[in-house]
């Protein structure tokens, strides 16, 4: 079949000669620091491309320079030698090294196994090669980066490890000969597993293989169903202790061996079949682990992710996901049972209703994020390989979907590079010719690749599955001016995304022509062309689909450009005649990965299908510190929807603010001056500025140093204290504070912009609000049907993370996880706000706060509420009484002490809240359930709204819990959390039992009296910083799964804390800063990215807080990923 002619491979970007030769280069520094400015990392003298951010020379230098073995050179390229005539030896030092290492590799290994047609072309392909990386059009996946070329061009060797590959002349498994002479260049693998315990393919086997990919950076992926459920026999008698028993053992193992340590989003995935005997289990597994956390950490534990509380639990170190077939789905809609099948015999085990296993799904999600869905039947009816079985796992971010014991190797174009921001065009030809290069790259990638068993070995040889991608969609959409969650964003992701996986499959075909097919091709060839034309069919909606049980999101004909809908279906047209002609070289070409380290190494804003996360962003500087810029997508986005350059700056100056204190309204120069500012004070401001999330964080003693404070009269207890307000001490009032702060650092939304049109709001919607009082935002279902636009055009998956807001319900994830499985989606993750007890109290500050909160006005407010007397005849009204004068009302401090209680009532979990006043008395209660959405929640929350508001009109405690205690009704029965407390007749009798005993000391109304006074004991517990205030309580939903209040910082995030993304790419600013300055530059940046990005856990490299990516997390100071990409 195959024809031995060779791939001929065109030039685009370069001539014949050195392709670096249009490319401006420059020598930097790298240097990567924890947030208390101690270095983890640096080297100066390293060559870059200009055009690079800091970030992505930190990545390049810190990550993917070899950092031992290079032969040291001159400036004239000559090679050191020391005194006995051997190489000197060192780190690389430019990135032309790098860059060398893999595209000369890439080249010699096609040369080697008979790809092109001529060295000429081969030259060309690594030319094109070289000018793509140094350009950041294009990147392959971090083990590339790591391992390609050490040997080829270092000669470096190293030990076994273990390794396997399939010899292609003999056709045999053979193992590898060292560390580098095959590169293991592979991101993705999946994993089987056997039902036993210690011999080969088994349980314990499968933690090894696992290590042997953690230790070099790759992620893996096993679905555990083959295992016998607890309870089920054993063949030497007893019975099985069932798979949690494993996970718990396999979670500990991951991580003590993978790079990172404990992380919530590990490069591991674990699936269980929906008929498992013990998927409930499974199900709350992750969900029950966090109520443990928060009992660890209402234990005074630390609440941060690396903290002993998360240490202690299990089921922290992969992401967890469910197999769903269509069936399930079905049996929901008709409110059937479903069957769980033991492993042994296939008989029933246990029979529930498919409802409630479909709600344990959305409510275990909903409390902690997992597990996700994957969608069985979707997956397999488009599963180009059948002959070898079903396709029943992925990899840990679930992109990656095929056969057990497989691997995939990544890489992902910038597609922002293939735009011109001008002419607002895209550039066909170009994006196709770099589709070409990069699926023969991956290809060649397998053909030199060794792999961490025999049977992946084989398994990858068979099937030789790519995964192509892409990054940038959301910024290129928005520089469009076209709104990512919009038809036409959809059908323009759909024609990118058909032109990303046609492409690829026509060079599989034009490969296949030349080396042959993948081994496995003939056998699958009927539904591997059945899959081909299923996807031919979505590029032109013909809607004559073959095997698809599932509505899809086509391209749609009438509003795509013509001239993109054109090449998509020119690159279906094509990979259908070639494939049809020659078969296909790869079985799968195509996934959405989360692109996290090289998404920034490419200086791209967004990943995947991802769209935008904050309108706001900070660029990282070569000397240390942050500035912040504008999402760099705006601009472009106003002139290509005809502003003009005033509006689109005055726009911008809206969003960012001025940086300035020139012609600052109250807070200016001249005003600080007045208040004792020297010349050299107001300077130290001004270049903290820039960098300032707001206004506070550039007036402190990082800024301004010890001896200014001092000199203003501030002693040092007041200005190293954690809520210390300079501006508020020299004595602006907070309106001022509130309209400067408006004026130097913007209002980072949108909403509200001077001349921007309402109908172009849309546009620059981005995954959560943005800035303080932002209220636009993408709604989830956005996420979901952009995923649906491109999934039928991707071979795999795409890993992407549907961000839900924290008041989303358990009913919104249900039909979030229902409606993506009608439209095609293959795998899905959710994320609720607020979710993990990991994410703590929040350190905005409230700089824009109105006057009704200053303490001037609640003064005013007092003195009012003094001149109201209580003693009314009776019979009068209260409207009588009152009429003319303001109701007393006493309202809470800002700042307030409380305490959280959790416990249990007839099984169902209560949260009790209380704020208190200065004296310890009772002024709020906040009542919480953990069943979100149902009707008893509501009422609640709003019975514990109404109560709090007696509490501050002057209603005695004595009074509520006279009325309330002993009222009788369900839920009622045994308490558990309470060491008083053991029965109670409701949740309102159990609320008013634990606050009479801990406010009035009535100890007649409980079961077990206390040894000690319970009002002596409150008084230690630590203070709830930035609590809701009640009087704003009536507009917003009831708090969910309240924390513990004890050992909160004020610089921590709150349960609401939503998520932004500070990527830099502009030009570099010249910012004199001192080291002080440039510390509480990454300060503020910290607390920014805690307070948005809930959850996430600091960086195990650098110390910073990392940003959700894709299924994983990635840093934005250091570029390490937490994933597999």
């Amino acid at each position: 079949m195959a024809q031995k002619s060779g791939l001929k491979v065109t030039r685009k970007y370069t001539t014949p000669g050195d392709p670096y030769n249009n490319i401006e280069w420059e020598s930097r520094s790298s240097k990567i620091t924890n947030p208390d400015g101690s270095v983890v990392f640096e080297m100066n003298n390293v060559e870059i491309p200009s055009t690079w951010s800091q970030v992505a020379t930190d990545i390049m230098v810190s990550k993917y320079f070899r950092k031992a073995g290079v032969p040291q050179t001159d400036t004239d390229g000559n090679v050191l030698k020391d005194k006995n005539g051997d190489n000197i030896l060192g780190p690389e030092t430019s990135s032309k090294q790098v860059f060398d290492r893999l595209a000369e590799t890439w080249r010699h290994w096609g040369e080697k196994t008979g790809y092109f047609a001529s060295s000429e072309d081969a030259q060309a392909f690594e030319d094109e090669l070289k000018f793509m990386l140094a350009t950041q059009m294009a990147a392959p996946n971090s083990p590339q980066w790591f391992n390609t070329g050490l040997n080829y061009k270092y000669n470096l060797t190293g030990p076994q490890q273990g390794f396997w590959y399939v010899d292609p002349k003999t056709e045999k498994l053979t193992p590898g000969e060292d560390s580098y002479s095959r590169p293991q260049p592979h991101a993705c693998f999946i994993q089987s597993i056997d039902d036993d315990l210690v011999n080969e393919g088994g349980i314990m086997d499968l933690w090894v293989k696992e290590a042997r990919l953690f230790k070099f950076g790759s992620g893996t992926g096993t679905n555990f169903s083959n295992l016998r459920g607890e309870g089920e026999q054993l063949s030497g008698g007893g019975v099985s202790s069932g798979v949690m028993s494993f996970l718990k053992i396999g979670d500990r193992a991951a991580g003590a061996i993978k790079s990172g340590g404990t992380t919530r989003r590990a490069a591991k995935m674990v699936i269980l079949d929906l008929d498992h005997p013990d998927i409930e289990d499974f199900i709350e597994w992750k969900a029950i682990e966090e109520d443990k956390a928060r009992a660890l950490i209402a234990a005074g534990y630390p609440s941060d992710f690396n903290g002993e509380a998360y240490a202690t639990v299990s089921g922290q170190n992969s992401n967890n996901s469910v197999k769903v077939p269509t069936e399930f789905l079905k049996a929901i809609e008709e409110d059937n049972d479903w069957d769980l099948i033991a492993r042994t015999d296939g008989s029933v085990m246990k029979t529930v209703k498919a409802r409630d296993l479909w709600n344990k799904i959305a409510d275990a999600a909903w409390r902690c994020a997992d597990p996700g869905v994957q969608y069985d039947t979707t997956i397999n009816e488009w599963h180009t390989s059948p002959m070898g079985g079903r396709i029943r796992a992925s990899n840990p971010c679930s992109e990656y979907l095929f056969l057990d014991n497989t691997a995939c190797n990544l890489a992902s174009l910038n597609l922002v590079k293939f735009y011109d921001d001008e002419t607002q065009a895209f550039d066909v030809a170009s994006y196709k010719h770099a589709l070409r290069i990069w699926t023969i790259v991956l290809e060649i990638s397998v053909e030199m690749a060794q792999f961490p068993s025999k049977e992946i070995a084989q398994g990858s040889y068979d099937y030789r599955t790519l995964g192509l991608g892409y990054a940038n969609l959301g910024s290129l959409l928005m520089r469009k001016g076209i709104a990512y969650d919009s038809k036409l964003g959809r059908a323009i992701a759909g024609a990118l995304t058909a032109m990303l996986t046609g492409e690829a499959y026509k060079t599989s075909a034009e490969m296949a022509g030349i080396v042959g097919p993948f081994p496995k091709y003939e056998e699958n060839s009927e539904n591997m062309l059945r899959v081909m034309n299923n996807h031919r069919k979505a590029a032109y909606d013909s809607n004559d689909y073959e095997g698809l049980s599932h509505d899809l999101i086509a391209i749609d004909q009438e509003i795509c450009p013509e001239y993109l809908l054109e090449a998509a279906h020119d690159s279906w047209d094509d990979a259908v005649e070639l494939g049809t002609k020659n078969g296909y070289r790869n079985a799968q070409a195509t996934v959405l990965a989360p692109t996290g380290t090289i998404g920034l190494l490419m200086d791209c804003d967004t990943t995947g299908v991802e769209p935008d996360f904050a309108l706001m962003k900070f660029k990282k500087l070569a000397g240390g510190g942050y500035m912040k810029i504008a999402n760099q997508s705006i601009g472009p986005a106003l002139h290509a929807l005809g502003y003009k350059s005033t509006e689109v700056d005055e726009i911008i100056n809206y969003v960012i603010g001025s940086m300035s204190l020139d012609n600052s309204p109250y807070i200016n120069k001249d005003s600080l001056m007045e208040k004792g500012f020297s010349e050299d004070d107001v300077a130290n401001v001004e270049a903290a500025l820039p960098g300032a999330f707001e206004i506070q964080h550039a007036f402190n003693v990082f800024v301004l140093g010890e001896e200014t404070l001092k000199g203003l009269g501030i002693e040092e207890e007041a200005y190293t204290s954690f809520d210390f307000n300079l501006l508020e001490t020299l004595g602006y009032t907070r309106n001022e504070i509130s309209q400067a702060n408006l004026h130097i650092c913007g209002t980072q939304k949108i909403e509200g912009a001077p001349y921007l049109k309402e109908e172009h709001l849309d546009i620059f919607d981005c995954a959560n609000k943005c800035g303080k009082d932002g209220e636009r935002f993408i709604h989830y279902m956005g996420h979901v049907r952009m995923m649906a636009a491109a999934q039928p055009f991707i071979s795999g998956a795409i890993s992407k993370t549907v961000n839900m807001p924290n008041e989303a319900s358990i009913e919104d994830i249900e039909d979030c996880y229902f409606e993506a499985a009608k439209i095609g989606v293959k795998a899905i993750a959710i994320y609720r706000d607020g979710s993990k007890a990991s994410q703590p109290l929040s350190s905005s500050s409230d700089e824009g706060d109105s006057d009704e909160s200053d303490p001037e006005v609640n003064k005013i407010l007092e003195e009012e509420a003094m001149l109201v007397q209580g003693n009314f005849a009776s019979g009068t009204s209260p409207t009588k009484a009152y009429a003319g004068v303001n109701r007393p009302r006493f309202l809470l401090p800002e700042r307030r002490q409380g305490w959280t209680q959790e416990a249990r009532v007839a099984g169902h979990k209560v949260y009790l809240r209380t704020g208190e006043y200065p004296d310890g008395t009772l002024g709020e209660i906040f009542i919480d359930i953990a069943k979100e959405g149902a009707t008893l929640k509501g009422v609640l929350g709003c019975f514990a709204i109404a109560v709090s508001k007696g509490l501050q009109y002057g209603v005695p405690l004595e009074e509520f819990v006279d009325t309330f205690t002993f009222q009788t009704f369900e839920p009622r029965g045994m308490v558990e959390g309470h060491e008083n407390i053991k029965m109670s007749n409701s949740i309102v009798d159990y609320v008013f039992r634990a606050l009479g005993l801990e406010y009035l000391n009535r100890t007649d109304i409980v079961q077990v009296p206390p040894k000690d006074s319970p009002v002596e004991n409150v008084k230690t517990v630590e203070p709830v910083q930035e609590a809701r205030p009640v009087e704003n309580v009536e507009t917003v939903e009831p708090v969910q799964e309240i924390e513990p209040t004890s050992n909160v910082k004020r610089n921590e995030p709150t349960a609401n804390a939503q998520e932004i993304q500070f990527v830099t790419k502009v030009e570099e600013v010249d910012i004199s800063e001192s080291a002080e300055t440039v510390a509480n530059s990454v300060t503020t940046v910290q607390e920014v990215l805690g307070d948005m990005m809930g959850d996430a856990p600091a960086c195990n490299e650098c110390g910073h807080i990392t940003i959700r990516n894709g299924s994983c997390y990635k840093c934005l100071n250091c570029g390490n990923s937490l994933g597999c990409s």
